[in-house]
């Protein structure tokens, strides 16, 4: 009805921040009961540009940061279906529109129609790999009503709200402005649909206009997608990752496999990287080759990028700077991805001269922003790269003493200014700049803390080892009037996880878990019970290690077993628990994880399963990081299913689903016959789902009755 996603979170208020003074403004002239979305600053950042969601559709809104007065632009008729149905043009003072059409077609409801004709789909004998992905066009009505969603026309508008014609009815995906501003590419979504890959995989032509709507040339076609070879370092024909150059005023650059996107295939290169400069009338020039795939790359000026590439069998991943001018290239990082405790950080970026973000280099030096997580604890960090030797210089450390900080941006590298974010287990996360040379900090924000009712808990990140030797983590927290000493009450312990793939133990036992964190529950947190006198370990460490040529889900169950069972005894020996009354959850994988926890042991007296699928069959092409489909490893898919192992499952489980889940391979009705097949079996089993729900979960009143029902349920299986 509104022509909007209806998972969109809403900022329903806006204020503006001068960072460098006390300065607030209430921004005025909202719409009443604001749903704010679509944030976009204009070129010169003089305006915020966003949309405010009426109960019929999307209007156009901009905000003029001085004077911080709010005004509408445009009518509730704009198609955000796609995403964000507007682009900043480069004066600043108008935007591409995307509206819906006059005349559009109403929806077609199934219910109101009758079938012409059967449903055909037909296999050409080709191979691929798909996943099972969710809410696909099913039938020709589906058709109709896809493209009716999709079709825009596209206007130019101004700040007075005044439109001018720009381009005709069409299925329009995306536009992205050159960084001169006097072009746009454009890219239409065209026919033939397909019935087993999403929209994103359709034929679509991308174009370059400038900016009143006069084509330039036709610069990509590409044919529907429905067949990509196996494993996760393939990749479609043809040219990819077409986009402007963020260093030049309107050049573009793509990606192009030499391999035919086949990662199965032998190759000593596996593409090239192409540019393409304005007016597209010569040959795209190739810059270089990637020996592995292609994993992105970030401009500087026009002797300086970055290119990475990757391959995620060996979780590999390569950092070269190159020369745009020349094609010399040199190698800057090799090592695992996974890897945190060498992860060398991200490149600061700052606007250029047309307003887009690119690597700063000053001196010829550029610079990174890390995370600075090692085996001792987290300590952040800002490191200065020379390009004449390749060589790094730690610039600053943060290390801070019960507080946990975030290095968020560098403001002026020539002054030290940057900014911080700083936060506590009882802190609230808030904004400063600190100067790195004479480590001086200025607050930004003043946010409150708004979860006071868990002010007091104890909470620590606790280490163990599982019982190979793989050093596993969790954030254990206590209630606040539980006597650590005296250790005489022993609480019911909650476990919530999420497993995760690794190649090697070394990268498997790292831990990114800060105890210096604010705790900040989201709606589907285990952490609330630490209230109700629960023990809580969020977070624990699941991992699922495959090592040199065996993969990860080989021993899937077993590891799952060895982490549940260290991390139960690495709590019951601090002396905390009773270890008889452990429960454990997950969302997702967390909740498929849940359900092989409790067929496949007797560690827990229940569980809470969210959003899972627990049938492998059902995604029989590979799902999570597992690569092999159904027929190459019909042994792992049937022992890793729950519903093949019902019958092993005795254990009280809560089941929750949205009803309308569109995530890739957790189907509702997995939730559905795996409850079908613990009831008749006799498991002691309770199933939830939410209306008009999909993946996570948005509604008040959904979330409110989860918790309701997580309460009622913990409270009877763990406290009898």
């Amino acid at each position: 009805k509104t022509n909007i996603s209806s998972t969109v979170s809403y900022v329903n208020n806006l204020k503006i921040k001068n960072i460098h003074s006390s300065d607030e403004k209430q921004v005025t002239g909202l719409p009443k009961e604001p749903q704010l979305a679509n944030f976009s600053l204009s070129p010169d950042e003089k305006y915020l540009g966003f949309t405010h969601t009426t109960t019929e559709g999307v209007e156009l809104w901009m905000v003029e940061l001085t004077t911080a007065k709010a005004t509408r632009i445009t009518k509730d008729n704009l198609n955000a279906n796609l995403g964000s149905p507007f682009t900043w043009l480069g004066d600043s003072k108008s935007f591409l529109i995307k509206v819906l059409p006059k005349d559009r077609p109403d929806l077609i409801d199934d219910k109101d129609n009758i079938p012409k004709g059967p449903t055909v789909a037909t296999g050409t004998g080709e191979v691929s790999q798909n996943h099972t992905y969710q809410d696909l066009i099913k039938t020709p009505l589906d058709e109709k009503n896809f493209e009716t969603l999709v079709t825009s026309t596209l206007i130019k508008v101004n700040l007075k709200g005044k439109t001018t014609p720009f381009a005709g009815e069409d299925m329009y995906r995306s536009a992205s402005l050159s960084p001169d501003g006097k072009y746009l590419l454009i890219t239409k979504i065209e026919r033939p649909f397909s019935y087993i890959v999403p929209y994103n995989r359709f034929p679509n032509k991308s174009s370059v206009y400038d900016t009143d709507g006069k084509l330039i040339r036709m610069v990509n076609d590409v044919p529907l997608n429905e067949i990509i070879p196996k494993g996760f370092s393939s990749v479609r024909k043809g040219k990819r990752n077409m986009n402007w150059r963020s260093d030049q005023p309107a050049s573009l650059y793509f990606v192009e496999a030499l391999d035919e996107g086949d990662q199965n295939k032998e190759a000593d290169f596996r593409d090239q990287v192409y540019v393409w400069n304005f007016p597209f009338e010569k040959e795209p020039q190739p810059l270089i080759k990637t020996k592995i795939r292609y994993g992105g790359i970030q401009w500087g000026d026009e002797g300086n990028a970055f290119l990475n590439e990757y391959w995620y069998d060996t979780r590999n991943i390569k950092t070269h700077w190159i020369n745009p001018k020349t094609g010399e290239s040199k190698l800057l990082v090799d090592r695992n991805f996974q890897d945190i405790y060498n992860d060398p950080g991200d490149f600061y970026t700052n606007k250029n001269q047309y307003g887009k973000n690119v690597v700063q280099i000053e001196n010829n030096k550029a610079f990174l922003i890390g995370d600075g997580h090692t085996k001792d604890g987290q300590f952040p960090f800002v490191d200065e790269l020379d390009l004449e030797n390749l060589k790094t210089n730690r610039l600053y450390t943060i290390e801070a003493e019960n507080k946990k900080e975030d290095i968020i941006d560098i403001l002026d590298i020539q002054k030290g200014d940057i900014l911080i974010r700083s936060q506590s287990p009882q802190d609230y996360p808030n904004f400063y700049i600190r100067n790195i040379n004479t480590d001086q900090s200025t607050a930004v924000t003043d946010f409150k803390n708004p979860f006071e009712s868990l002010q007091g808990i104890h909470k620590e990140v606790i280490t163990y080892k599982r019982d190979d030797g793989v050093t596993l983590t969790g954030t254990l927290y206590l209630p606040a009037d539980y006597d650590r000493e005296a250790k005489e009450e022993k609480l019911p312990l909650l476990i919530w996880a999420y497993p995760t793939e690794y190649k090697d133990k070394a990268t498997a036992g790292m831990s990114d878990q800060n105890p210096n964190a604010f705790t900040y529950p989201y709606y589907g947190s285990f952490v609330y019970w630490v209230t109700k006198g629960y023990a809580v370990l969020d977070d624990a460490a699941f991992p699922i290690i495959g090592e040199d040529e065996t993969e990860p889900n080989d021993t899937f169950v077993e590891q799952l077993v060895a982490n549940g069972k260290a991390a139960i005894d690495a709590v019951d020996e601090l002396g905390y628990i009773d270890r008889n009354k452990v429960g454990v959850g997950g969302h997702s994988y967390g909740a498929f994880m849940t359900a092989n926890l409790l067929s496949h042991s007797d560690l827990f007296a229940c569980g809470i399963a969210r959003s899972g699928a627990y049938n492998r069959t059902l995604t029989p092409f590979g799902f999570q990081r597992e690569q092999r489909n159904y027929w190459d490893a019909p042994d792992v898919y049937n022992r890793m299913s729950p519903f093949m192992n019902a019958h092993k499952m005795k254990t009280p489980m809560l089941l929750v689903h949205g009803e309308e889940d569109n995530n890739s391979g957790t189907y509702t009705v997995q939730t559905e016959r795996y409850f079908d097949a613990l009831k008749n079996l006799g498991a002691p089993v309770r199933m939830v789902l939410l209306p008009k729900e999909s993946h996570g979960y948005q509604a008040k009143k959904n979330v409110l009755h989860l918790l309701y029902e997580q309460d009622v349920f913990l409270e009877k299986h763990l406290k009898d």
